[in-house]
């Protein structure tokens, strides 16, 4: 049997001024926002943080503030951003309006995430929604001309929809004017490997943006300092922990795509990464590219 589609709500504010933008079923391409991709912009921990995430580094500075009640966004709940970003990318190429306000159905974001799809998922989901938009962001990046302070949630609101017998039908949200803004410039945009979903570990999911960013394609490869790595994780372990974390990390190569490798020189412990090359035995012709340490000490 047919279902009738969900009418337009009556709404308010954001929801009265904004066309609506109804996602796209099926499989699409994933794609990932680059400011979001090495920025210490979410929680990598699997429990509630708190604690907020303050950042500097030159002219770029991050403030991240969670509430007590849902805890900070963290990267599993960055799914629900990569899926957006994906949808708006996809609508865009194939010449359809876009708008900030989405419409979908859990079932949708679930299955492009590679989530389960029963009631638990969808619990899990609505507290991903929750902390996405109780989490405030203020920062600096994109806003080099502003003197004013861009803050923002990752989601403006969402709500669910039902149909006349009060069962859940779907869910609308407002992205932010930040989020939405660079998402439609394409240089500001990379696809990721879908296997990306189903790491584990925050750190290692972590890892896989920021190499993908950094290291894209290029046959060279990238290096960071660890030490540099771990002011801009965010994290509030120890910079010991984090480097034995790291360590576990290399052993199991679990990056789709990449190779990683610690190395030491100079006393400074530094991760190298480099795309996996077509044929393998030109690997060790290959140098590793060293990204400055930014003016650590």
């Amino acid at each position: 049997m047919s279902r009738r589609p969900l009418p337009r709500l009556a709404g308010h504010g954001e929801y009265a001024q904004l066309d609506l933008f109804r996602s796209i079923p099926g499989d699409i391409a994933a794609r990932d926002a680059q400011d979001l991709m090495s920025w210490p912009f979410f929680s990598l921990a699997k429990s509630r943080r708190t604690a907020p995430i303050t950042f500097r580094m030159g002219a770029t500075w991050i403030d991240v503030e969670a509430v007590p009640e849902h805890g900070m966004a963290t990267i599993w709940d960055a799914d629900v951003l990569i899926w957006a970003a994906s949808q708006l990318i996809q609508a865009r190429d194939a010449g359809r309006p876009t708008s900030r306000l989405v419409r979908t159905t859990p079932h949708e974001i679930l299955a492009f995430t590679q989530r389960g799809t029963g009631k638990a998922s969808y619990d899990r989901l609505k507290a991903a929604l929750d902390r996405l938009q109780s989490t405030t962001v203020a920062t600096s990046i994109r806003q080099d001309h502003q003197r004013r302070r861009h803050r923002f949630s990752w989601i403006n609101e969402w709500r669910e929809l039902s149909d006349g017998e009060r069962r859940v039908r779907g869910i609308e949200l407002i992205l932010p004017d930040w989020f939405y803004a660079g998402v439609l410039d394409r240089a500001l945009i990379l696809t990721i490997d879908r296997t990306y979903f189903a790491l584990t570990g925050g750190l290692e999911r972590w890892l896989y943006r920021l190499v993908r960013k950094h290291g894209g394609r290029q046959p060279t490869g990238w290096s960071f300092d660890v030490d540099h790595l771990h002011l801009k994780s965010g994290v509030l372990s120890p910079r010991r922990r984090f480097a034995f974390e790291l360590r576990a990390i290399v052993s199991r190569q679990p990056l789709p795509g990449y190779t990683l490798a610690l190395e030491h020189a100079l006393g400074r412990e530094r991760l190298s990464f480099a795309p996996i090359p077509d044929d393998t035995s030109s690997l060790s012709l290959r140098r590793w590219r060293r990204e400055p340490a930014d003016n650590l000490p």
